[in-house]
């Protein structure tokens, strides 16, 4: 437990609170939300002091079968501009490019000519090179923007910061550590703060914690790098997210008790939306997603297993474990 001078401090600090909801739990459904849900989302966010909501991702027309998504695969402008207008509130939008996926000439706007605020690339280590290349460009159009470093349970320390060191010298805003397969524990988080920062805040950036809930993990890895001084948290509302889903956004939001956010506006889209949305898509914690998590696999080997309505639990840990007794 922290002792209550640990508390005070923690209280005061500040925190920027991410909704990744459409983005991360648009995976889970290849971003076809319902009709109205984005825009309900939006003002549940608003209502509940949410500072940052990621509306999904901004990729290539050119490189993705766009009969095969929903809108929120491509965060045109238009599209989001029918949820939120001018958007004239304190709420931030942002959207997500992975490296190679988007054509930055042609499909990333002037910012006096987007209502995006935040662009954020996600990279992998040995991407570093490219993605501080992407952010210079995105900052210089004038976007504010974050890197975020995914797979970083599978890196070596060498490699990772060689990655953040090429970042931290980009104009990258905030870097993020990406629990990308949910196999970290709060004591590795805590670490890899430690070894982010030690980079990022020579250059003056502020780190961002993702964490994903393969473990059951996601909330206290969350709240693991918010003690470390971490500012950036992400979250989903229901945790929906890819597999085992995301920290929950309605405990995060609990957690942090602050007067600016405030809870029942979150309770209330999960009564209308997100409970109706469970009898549709399926997200969250399951055996196989444990499996991954403990066994640093990518998820989407757990996400296949399900797909095949398997319950063969020992086989698929032979599988993943190239056949080593547990």
């Amino acid at each position: 437990m922290f002792d209550t001078e640990d508390i005070d401090i923690q209280i005061t600090r500040d925190v920027k609170v991410v909704d990744a909801t459409l983005r991360d739990g648009g995976i889970v459904n290849s971003f076809y939300f319902p009709e109205g849900f984005a825009s309900a989302l939006y003002k549940a966010n608003v209502a509940a002091g949410v500072d940052i909501m990621e509306f999904g991702y901004k990729v290539s027309r050119k490189m993705f079968d766009e009969t095969k998504f929903g809108i929120w695969k491509f965060c045109d402008e238009q599209s989001i501009r029918s949820v939120v207008g001018e958007n004239r509130t304190d709420v931030k939008i942002s959207v997500m490019s992975d490296v190679g996926r988007v054509d930055l000439k042609s499909e990333v706007l002037q910012k006096e000519k987007s209502v995006i605020d935040i662009y954020r690339i996600a990279a992998y280590s040995r991407q570093a090179e490219e993605a501080a290349e992407m952010v210079s460009y995105c900052h210089d159009m004038g976007y504010f923007t974050t890197c975020n470093i995914m797979a970083v349970s599978r890196d070596d320390r060498q490699s990772l910061e060689r990655a953040l060191d090429i970042i931290a010298r980009s104009p990258a805003d905030v870097i993020y550590i990406v629990d990308s397969f949910g196999s970290l524990y709060p004591d590795d988080i805590m670490l890899l703060c430690d070894i982010y920062g030690e980079k990022a805040y020579k250059y003056g950036k502020k780190l961002g914690i993702h964490a994903h809930n393969n473990q059951q993990l996601a909330f206290a890895n969350t709240i693991a790098a918010y003690a470390k001084g971490v500012e950036y948290l992400d979250a989903t509302v229901c945790g929906m997210g890819r597999g085992a889903g995301n920290c929950y956004l309605e405990s995060l939001i609990g957690y942090l008790r602050r007067p600016a956010y405030r809870l029942e506006p979150l309770l209330a889209f999960v009564r209308e939306h997100m409970e109706p949305l469970r009898k549709q898509a399926s997200w969250g914690y399951d055996v196989p997603y444990l499996l991954t998590g403990l066994y640093n696999v990518h998820p989407y080997a757990a996400i296949d297993f399900l797909k095949a309505d398997r319950t063969d639990y020992e086989n698929f840990l032979h599988e993943i474990t190239n056949g080593e007794k547990k």
